[in-house]
């Protein structure tokens, strides 16, 4: 099998805070040589943590790594509302905090399972065109249809009120910020997010991630991890010169000699005879097709 180089594969980087999620793929642009690399769900500035970065055409698979479940330890402050509903927003509401530990593990641990939150005005989301935070910016604020997401699971590591800290693990589309801002109006007493790092997305985690900082020109081949890493719980089929033609010219193929023993509508990695990684393929009712091309 072919190894990975700085022009196609996957970092695991770290993004410290006071760094965008761009600037992380602008010093990767920069290190890697390439220019066609994007990061896989945007960190805030003041957020740390976990920020897959996709380097050349393993672009083609940012979707699926943002599709992932992620993990999140943030701290939230009772008792104080802005208008981002973090710590980089102005204060718009302050309460008193009349309520004890039980009373906040009930509300937190309300909160798992299938929800539907709204998304908070200071996003990345478009409308009409228009980002969110662009329209917050000029004091613009809109209605926000609530979308489904999923919470698996909230640990409380901390709770030393106003503060309260904790672990989540969620679903793509999550805003914890929107979670921490929900948890204090349940409460009664508003709540804003005070800080946020990204220990997870999907099989990238913190332990093996290496901060942006520490990346360079001598070290970031030995970093790259092959784009097959994202799918290895993908069942592996090949392809033989004839299949890989036809696939690769983007024929559904029927042929049960190739597909006779393959689950439909399940994700597979799919390699030529030399072992290469060629595409992630996928068969429906008519055949079996290619998703995304890789080679």
């Amino acid at each position: 099998m072919k190894s990975s180089n700085v022009n196609f594969g996957i970092l695991n980087i770290y993004k410290p805070t006071k760094m965008t999620s761009f600037d992380v793929v602008r010093e990767v642009r920069k290190i890697a040589g390439e220019k066609k690399v994007g990061h896989c769900g945007t960190l805030d500035p003041e957020a740390c943590g976990v920020l897959p970065v996709c380097i050349g055409k393993a672009t083609k698979i940012i979707d699926y790594i943002m599709d992932d479940e992620k993990e999140y330890v943030a701290v939230l402050k009772l008792g104080e509302v802005t208008d981002t509903y973090d710590i980089e927003g102005k204060t718009i509401r302050t309460s008193e905090v009349n309520v004890n530990e039980v009373e906040i593990k009930g509300v937190v641990n309300s909160f798992i399972g299938n929800i539907n939150q709204v998304p908070p005005m200071y996003s990345a989301l478009k409308v009409n065109g228009k980002k969110l935070y662009e329209l917050a910016r000029q004091g613009i604020e809109i209605e926000r249809e609530a979308r489904p997401i999923k919470i698996y699971n909230i640990d409380i590591l901390e709770i030393d009120i106003p503060y309260v800290k904790i672990k989540v693990n969620c679903s793509k589309g999550t805003y914890i910020r929107s979670l921490c801002y929900d948890i204090g109006e349940k409460l009664g007493c508003g709540a804003m997010m005070t800080s946020l790092e990204r220990l997870s997305t999907g099989k990238f985690n913190k332990e093996n991630s290496i901060n942006i900082k520490d990346l360079t020109k001598e070290n970031i081949e030995e970093n790259v991890i092959p784009v097959e890493q994202a799918f290895l719980e993908c069942p592996k089929v090949i392809a033989n010169d004839k299949f890989k033609k036809l696939l690769l010219n983007g024929v559904v193929v029927m042929d049960r000699n190739f597909s006779g023993n393959i689950e439909k509508f399940k994700l597979y990695r799919v390699y030529d005879e030399l072992d290469n990684f060629i595409a992630i393929g996928e068969k429906t009712d008519v055949g079996f097709k290619l998703i995304k091309i890789l080679i």
